[in-house]
């Protein structure tokens, strides 16, 4: 964090209570900085093969550059 100012999480679950959720509480404590969440929001889990649904939650390496790129905006 001290070097890019910034994080994006991505993870393969809820995000609620996280993986993010912890990256954030540690923020908060030690280096305050922009984070963006990549996973499943407040929703039901849907069934699909498993490239549906990482193009569903955006888990793609296009979606996870376009949030890497909106949280260093925010820099």
């Amino acid at each position: 964090m001290k070097k890019t100012g910034c994080a994006v999480s991505a993870e393969e679950h809820m995000i609620n209570g996280g993986l993010g959720d912890s990256v954030a509480q540690v923020l908060s404590q030690n280096f305050p900085a922009p984070l963006e969440y990549i996973g499943v929001h407040d929703t039901f889990g849907e069934s699909g093969t498993p490239d549906q649904l990482m193009q569903k939650y955006g888990l793609t390496a296009d979606k996870i550059v376009e949030q890497v790129k909106k949280v260093m905006a925010r820099k």
